[in-house]
């Protein structure tokens, strides 16, 4: 029987300084003054309309993404959060992370967002080395990526995590490695570490770049994932790292099929409906222009068919190292267990799934074909 799960709530920024090369989000480079007042006020026009979704829950965790939302002042996000709070429930304890980029500019800003509410950040730094930096296109220098971690210990956050890609153009193991090592030593408490993939839509795709061949990949993801253990870095999922009980609880929520509201330009989020035994996915206007006039932002939306479901969940909850208890997908899809045991049989007996009923957790020969376990759950 279909339950209510966690509550989640995104918040799109859609602005950045410029785009960057390999960006494949809805963000979109500053033309003249950003309209932050105004896109404020779409924005809680945009969770008005949401409100029904939340069916008494409060809202666990918030995570305001972009784009660069740490273009907005401390004033302007100090007044969303307690907008928010005005309109919903948010838990006592809830994660409030927020993306920021490593910049001078941003830096100064960070004990604002602190004081507006703001207890987690995911700084943006991608590379230490300064050549790797103007090939991504980034604004941020080496100094300023090395000082923005001490930058937001110092005023409290005692909870941030860096973004950094590995397989960069022409990237050595040493170069990797050597960048995997200064993240660490600012110890942070989550580590993003992920490979640069190409993507369409992006000017990386239209030019690409020449990066490491395969077997260097593969010899940076290994070392690197050894170089993170040794450090009290876990893996849990495919590239989040942490320290001890420092998991992102809003990416959980998302990787445990949870649902979450998404406001902004071009947000996404989730919905499950108990009593109407459906989950639903809503999407809103991708251009800021186009989303700030509407008085409806939604673009788009659509129920998963019962037939998606077990693809759409183990979707997320094989990105997971641990899995997730085989009690979680009932509540969360509808569905009973015993309609995908024969899928989850065949896929244990390849080796792809542990071999325990009370788990759906991947093997590591299933996390290296993650696609092919995937699969298994297409239409079943």
């Amino acid at each position: 029987m279909l339950q209510l799960p966690p509550l989640s709530l995104y918040i799109h920024i859609p602005w950045c300084v410029r785009k960057c090369p390999y960006c494949d989000f809805n963000s979109h480079a500053i033309s003249g003054e950003i309209p932050q007042q105004r896109y404020i006020d779409a924005l809680i026009r945009d969770l008005q309309g949401e409100l029904a979704a939340v069916q008494g829950r409060e809202i666990e965790t918030i995570f305001i993404g972009g784009g660069t939302p740490s273009l907005f002042d401390a004033q302007g996000i100090s007044q969303i959060l307690q907008k928010i709070g005005e309109l919903t429930p948010i838990s006592a304890d809830a994660e409030i992370t927020m993306e920021a980029n490593p910049g001078t500019f941003e830096q100064e800003r960070f004990a604002g967002f602190r004081a507006a509410g703001v207890n987690r950040l995911s700084i943006g730094i991608q590379s230490f080395d300064s050549a790797q930096l103007q090939h991504l296109g980034r604004i941020h220098n080496r100094s300023d990526a090395l000082h923005a971690a001490a930058k937001a210990r110092e005023i409290g956050f005692d909870n941030f995590n860096l973004d950094l890609m590995h397989g960069l153009p022409n990237q050595t193991p040493e170069q990797a490695l050597n960048d995997l090592q200064l993240a660490i030593d600012l110890q942070p408490t989550h580590l993003s570490w992920y490979q640069l993939t190409i993507e369409p839509n992006t000017e990386f795709f239209s030019r690409p770049p020449t990066l490491p061949e395969d077997e260097t990949l593969w010899a940076i993801q290994e070392q690197g994932q050894v170089l993170l253990a040794a450090n009290g870095y876990n893996q849990y999922e495919i590239s989040a790292y942490s320290q001890t009980g420092r998991q992102s609880r809003h990416n959980l929520n998302y990787w445990c099929f949870g649902d979450y509201l998404g406001i902004g330009a071009g947000a996404h989020g989730k919905a499950t409906w108990p009593e109407q035994q459906r989950i639903s996915r809503r999407w809103k206007k991708r251009q800021p222009k186009a989303y700030m006039d509407a008085l409806n932002p939604v673009s788009g939306e659509q129920d998963i068919s019962r037939d998606e479901l077990p693809f759409e969940f183990m979707m997320n909850a094989l990105r997971l190292t641990q899995g997730v208890e085989s009690s979680m997908f009932s509540p969360r899809t509808g569905l009973s267990i015993e309609q995908i045991e024969p899928l989850l049989t065949q896929a244990r007996n390849k080796g792809l799934l542990i071999n325990d009923r009370n788990l759906i957790a991947p093997t590591e020969q299933g996390r290296l074909f993650l696609n092919d376990l995937l699969e298994m759950f297409i239409n079943e």
